[in-house]
């Protein structure tokens, strides 16, 4: 895949929780040799604790707030490929940000591909309780206009390699 890119700008994925934002930010971070952040990893690093424990003691609107302050400092730095969390698009004014400093890459996959990448995670707040192809369903069709007003790219990463995925990218943000 190794090519001289043209790319001077932050690549935020978005995308439903088991997607493929991690594993392809890490693919497409060492074809750039641009920094990679993961924004739940760094909240759990900078708050000391885990999300679902963020979720717990202080609710789902302190987290969105550290997510939202989060959106605003990356696009103050150097270009990086941004693995955000699932629900970084419920704010407009995030979207906005990661648009003045980047492309949107929505990464999309069936319910079910969800399920099967999820089903035995247990830091997937959202999900606890619901981990189920009907529920993940639901909530998927209740963040699908958000994700893809949000989008400048979307690719579908069901049944796809990472490198083909990848590719895919890369091409797209190049036009």
């Amino acid at each position: 895949m190794s090519t001289n890119r043209e790319i001077d700008f932050n690549i935020f994925l978005i995308g439903f929780m088991g997607t493929g934002k991690s594993t392809v930010a890490r693919a497409l971070q060492e074809e750039l040799q641009f920094p990679l952040v993961e924004m739940d990893e760094r909240i759990v690093k900078e708050q000391g604790m885990a999300i679902t424990e963020i979720f717990e003691r202080y609710g789902e609107e302190f987290f969105r707030d550290i997510e939202s302050q989060l959106v605003l400092s990356l696009g103050m730095e150097e270009s990086a490929v941004i693995s955000c969390g699932g629900g970084v698009v419920l704010r407009p004014q995030n979207v906005s940000n990661m648009k003045k400093s980047g492309r949107i890459v929505l990464l999309t996959a069936t319910p079910e591909t969800v399920y099967e990448r999820v089903r035995y995670s247990n830091d997937r707040p959202v999900l606890n309780g619901h981990m189920n192809v009907e529920y993940i369903a639901g909530l998927m069709e209740k963040r699908r206009a958000l994700y893809e007003e949000a989008a400048d790219v979307t690719v579908a990463t069901d049944g796809r390699t990472c490198e083909d995925i990848c590719q895919e990218i890369l091409d797209k943000l190049e036009e």
